[in-house]
């Protein structure tokens, strides 16, 4: 009878996997702060995507790791880039079975860890940056990616973006803008994933969304419609639900919640001790955040739930 009137459900394809691929390795390495979490080879990232395109998983989204990192970010452009090498892979393999969705920023391949350029009084270049991550949006669209995901929170990246997809013959190419981005303290786990420290002890304060706002967020949300974004995001999600709704009923665009790293590992870590039931309150997340209006979610949790759906029979 609660499986009946239950007012939310949870399907595999609400679900999109955050897979990490590094550059120069020859098996995958585990993320510690992660457990289960691996940064792939390209060898292994293909298998992965395979795996998850037959437990139903119907999107994945790349996350690249350079073996060189410089002052501007070049490997996120570069055509030999890590993603956009794996982005071609994976069309190769799989073509349009799964969405291959790719993260557009610098940070993983700056030598400095900041999202965009860094001008002379350390502070980051928006317009400059913008430059950046429309070839990267190009360079993306021409290795194979349907959905481009800029996460670096500069102003006018969105509008920027499409008009260099437009241009460069991808309009088809869609846009998932991290719209209501916080400078959050859970992407600790994230940052050991790719390899990114922030230079000089900094923060992302500048360009990142204060925790304390909503109201901001939410005028974020409605320049990167009128920008042209197809999808617009919360992040991070359990700590934002209140966001998440805001954004839900204020918008007819899908909306899409990342379950960061942070929110995952504490799940784990807490598990690990024997002090939650690691699967109840994973659901129990994972269901809040649909519950608080989220048509897509982004998680780490991905595969663990598509396995448990396929050992029950339900794909959705």
């Amino acid at each position: 009878m609660r499986e009946l009137v239950a007012e939310t459900h949870l399907r595999v394809s609400d679900f999109v996997a955050p897979l990490f691929v590094r550059e120069g390795i020859n098996e995958p390495q585990p993320i510690v702060s992660l457990p289960g979490v691996v940064q792939h080879t390209l060898d292994s990232l293909v298998a992965e995507v395979v795996q998850l395109r037959d437990l139903g998983v119907r999107a994945v989204i790349l996350f690249g790791v350079p073996e060189h990192k410089d002052e501007v970010g070049s490997g996120a452009y570069d055509p030999k880039g890590i993603v956009q090498v794996a982005l071609r892979r994976l069309r190769e393999t799989i073509g349009d079975d799964v969405v291959l969705m790719a993260d557009l920023c610098v940070d993983e391949y700056t030598s400095h860890g900041h999202c965009g350029i860094v001008g002379a009084h350390g502070d980051v270049d928006n317009d400059a940056t913008l430059e950046i991550y429309c070839q990267a949006a190009i360079a993306q669209a021409n290795a194979g990616a349907h959905v481009v995901a800029p996460s670096g929170m500069m102003d006018g990246q969105v509008g920027a973006i499409r008009n260099a997809l437009d241009d460069a013959g991808h309009s088809e190419v869609a846009i998932m803008a991290y719209s209501a981005k916080y400078a959050s303290a859970l992407y600790g786990p994230f940052r050991d994933a790719v390899d990114v420290q922030i230079a000089g002890g900094g923060h992302r304060k500048g360009y990142q969304q204060d925790w304390r706002n909503a109201r901001e967020s939410m005028r974020e949300v409605f320049e990167d419609i009128e920008q042209g974004a197809d999808i617009v995001m919360v992040k991070p999600a359990l700590a934002y639900l209140d966001v998440i709704g805001q954004v839900r009923a204020s918008v007819d665009h899908p909306v899409a919640a990342y379950h960061v790293s942070g929110e995952y590992a504490m799940i784990k870590a807490a598990a690990e001790r024997g002090w939650i039931d690691h699967d109840a309150v994973a659901l129990e997340h994972l269901t809040a955040i649909k519950r608080a209006g989220a048509d897509i979610i982004l998680t780490y949790f991905t595969r663990w739930f598509a396995e448990q759906a396929a050992q029950q029979g339900r794909h959705g």
